[in-house]
């Protein structure tokens, strides 16, 4: 035995063998305890409680929920407006993070320095009372409905929330929204072809001004293809309220701009040093190419920028999905406000409601982060 220990290979394998066995006689040494402690009390266990009628009521649920819906109904609806702010949260922080980040490197002082007040000042305030100062100072203080803020008399705001036409899911709607998607997809194989036409000869090809034109012509013929019934509800004030449309709730404004504006100032600051590292010999090349400041950007800085900004941005949208969950601050229904938190009230059982939330968010995570690092492996440079 000695003698097998004096081996380095061997000894290795030992030393974490033992430590995989005392990790797992560990976890199962705390799982035996809690079920115990669990059957001593009488504690109810198990799944069955996602059959269980809620009897409560939840005012923002992208699908059909009613106070009859059971708690699996509940979790549903809390996962499906998690994903919903996530995704507006991270794709707003990104344009503005992207504007923000190139903005502070500006030549014109005012707008640098604006750019870092911006950041200085929303990085250093606590999300949650970001949060809150949204929803309590500005949205809250908004006019009551008769006195909204009225744009075109399409678009009204109050402390109520956001209104705006909504169209109706007709035969011609999904024909467009189909075209639209069909646009993107052509759009992303075009600048794959693009791409490979360029390592092979060299050339440059203008892929911008044609997915611009297919994400204008596709729907346009999808109208008339669709039968050219698209037909819109408009939101109009009666009585002390708005009706018809499609409304933004006060608690998701306030959460979407409190995600957009702090988390944007991280962004912006991986932009930023992105760009900074690239070489500066770089920049002199584009200058002596005879390329414009804007050129030089676009075609030589950003595109090895983001190469190595895509790091620590990928860090920033795992940190806005799981600060979503700060929601429960102004009512905004995801996951944790009504599954962790009214459902787990209801039927009390902790253990399988906190691990289902907290699964949750690990999948979610775990599948963006596998995404941005699949394209940041596509966005590498490809040597020869």
């Amino acid at each position: 035995m000695l003698a097998l220990l004096r081996n380095q290979k061997i000894r290795g394998i030992f030393f974490q063998l033992l430590t995989v066995i005392g990790l797992v006689a560990f976890l199962w040494y705390i799982g035996t305890n809690t079920m115990s402690n669990i059957e001593q009390r009488g504690i109810q266990t198990g799944f069955g409680f996602l059959d269980g009628t809620a009897g409560f009521g939840i005012d923002q649920s992208p699908i059909a929920y009613t106070e009859e819906n059971t708690h699996g109904r509940v979790f549903v609806v809390g996962l499906l407006n998690t994903l919903i702010i996530a995704f507006v949260g991270i794709l707003c922080a990104t344009i503005v993070g992207l504007l923000i980040g190139i903005l502070r490197l500006s030549n014109n002082w005012l707008i640098a320095r604006l750019a870092k007040a911006y950041i200085d000042f929303f990085r250093n305030i606590p999300l949650l009372l970001q949060i809150l100062f949204w929803y309590n100072v500005v949205l809250r203080a908004m006019p009551s409905p008769k006195q909204s803020f009225n744009f075109f008399d399409i678009f009204f705001i109050n402390n109520r929330g956001l209104y705006f036409p909504l169209p109706e899911y007709n035969a011609t709607f999904f024909t467009m929204l189909a075209s639209v998607i069909a646009a993107f997809i052509a759009s992303i194989v075009l600048n794959t072809w693009a791409n490979r036409r360029k390592l092979a000869t060299g050339k440059d090809f203008m892929v911008f001004p044609f997915a611009i034109g297919m994400l204008i012509l596709f729907p346009v013929l999808a109208y008339f293809i669709g039968g050219s019934h698209l037909n819109f509800s408009y939101p109009e004030l009666m009585g002390f309220n708005f009706k018809g449309g499609k409304t933004l709730s006060p608690e998701f404004l306030a959460l979407t701009f409190a995600l957009t504006i702090y988390t944007a100032t991280f962004i912006a600051e991986a932009v930023r040093s992105g760009i900074e590292a690239v070489s500066h010999g770089q920049k002199e090349a584009a200058i002596s190419l005879g390329f414009s400041p804007y050129q030089s950007l676009k075609l030589v800085v950003l595109p090895q920028a983001i190469r190595i900004s895509i790091p620590p941005i990928i860090n920033q949208y795992l940190n806005l999905i799981k600060n979503s969950s700060l929601a429960t601050a102004v009512g905004y229904p995801e996951i944790v406000t009504v599954f962790a938190g009214t459902s787990l009230n209801q039927v009390g059982q902790a253990i399988e409601i906190i691990s289902m939330t907290m699964l949750v968010y690990l999948i979610i995570s775990l599948l963006v982060s596998a995404i941005l690092n699949w394209f940041n492996h596509k966005m590498k440079i490809q040597e020869r």
